[in-house]
């Protein structure tokens, strides 16, 4: 299956949590190697880095490992293609712009039937957005935007947290029964993440499809460096007198600490580093 990772902090991290790691489950032999993508987001707009090919061969991503960007967000996907074929448009995080910012979306999952579900209703009802590619996590998407589009386009201003939820959360209702739905989804202000199944070690499908771990630091300098897991996590304003908020979120865990899973259908809303549970 797909593979999803999120980091959310409160100040700027240089994420070299080593993508080559993680791209590592992307490699030619492995069941992801069909492409990778990772954003980070800077205020309204995104950094946008994605090809259609394994990521465990990409110099794109030593790249990206030597300029260590620092960001408060970043959303990486290693793909495996269950629906559409090898090609740039096919591969994640989706951005699309909405109330003038960008929005990303990443899927690991898939939706029986949403394709004939989308177009059926855009006869009726042209719609706004549409997909590039042929997958059905950018249909999901596509259809995501389309209930919130009314929110984003009421006002100038951003709309509640509590709405955004309600639509998400009435999104997420509708995708469960389609198959595999684990997403995250970010508006540039909040990461909305969404656990539901994966395939388990033991080939089971169950819960859950989604992990958390959020850390609270204390010592403003400090660096969590776990080279046996290829994660490290370095504050880019490391004498900076706050101490820092940061949050996880990946399918699978990526270092040695206690890490939350997400139950079936249970979704988290994230912003800074910090879980945010009210409006």
């Amino acid at each position: 299956m797909c593979e999803l990772f999120c980091l959310s902090s409160r100040r700027p991290t240089r994420a070299t949590f080593s993508l080559k790691r993680f791209s590592a489950h992307g490699v030619p032999g492995t069941r992801n190697i069909d492409g990778w993508g990772v954003a980070f987001h800077e205020g309204r707009d995104v950094r946008l880095y994605k090809e259609p090919e394994p990521a465990g061969d990409s110099a794109w991503l030593g790249f990206i490992e030597q300029q260590s960007l620092p960001t408060r967000l970043l959303i990486s996907h290693i793909r495996r293609a269950t629906c559409g074929g090898n090609s740039l448009a096919n591969t994640q995080p989706f951005a699309r712009e909405l109330g003038g910012r960008m929005h990303l979306f990443a899927h690991n999952g898939g939706f029986d039937g949403i394709e004939q579900d989308f177009y059926a209703a855009n006869r009726s009802a042209p719609r706004r957005f549409r997909p590039v590619g042929e997958t059905d996590s950018e249909i999901a998407f596509c259809l995501l935007l389309e209930r919130l589009a009314p929110l984003w386009e009421a006002s100038a201003t951003p709309p509640p947290l509590a709405a955004r939820r309600a639509a998400i959360e009435g999104f997420a209702a509708t995708v469960r029964p389609l198959g595999i739905a684990n997403f995250l989804y970010s508006d540039g202000e909040y990461v909305f993440a969404h656990g539901h199944r994966r395939t388990q070690a033991d080939g089971t499908i169950a819960a859950p499809g989604l992990w958390l771990r959020h850390r609270h630091r204390h010592a403003p300098d400090h660096v969590a460096d776990h080279s046996h897991s290829g994660v490290a996590l370095h504050h880019h304003e490391p004498h900076h007198p706050e101490p820092q908020e940061m949050a996880l979120l990946a399918s699978v865990p990526v270092t040695p600490d206690a890490w939350q899973p997400l139950g079936e259908g249970e979704i988290v809303v994230i912003a800074a580093g910090e879980l945010v549970t009210a409006d």
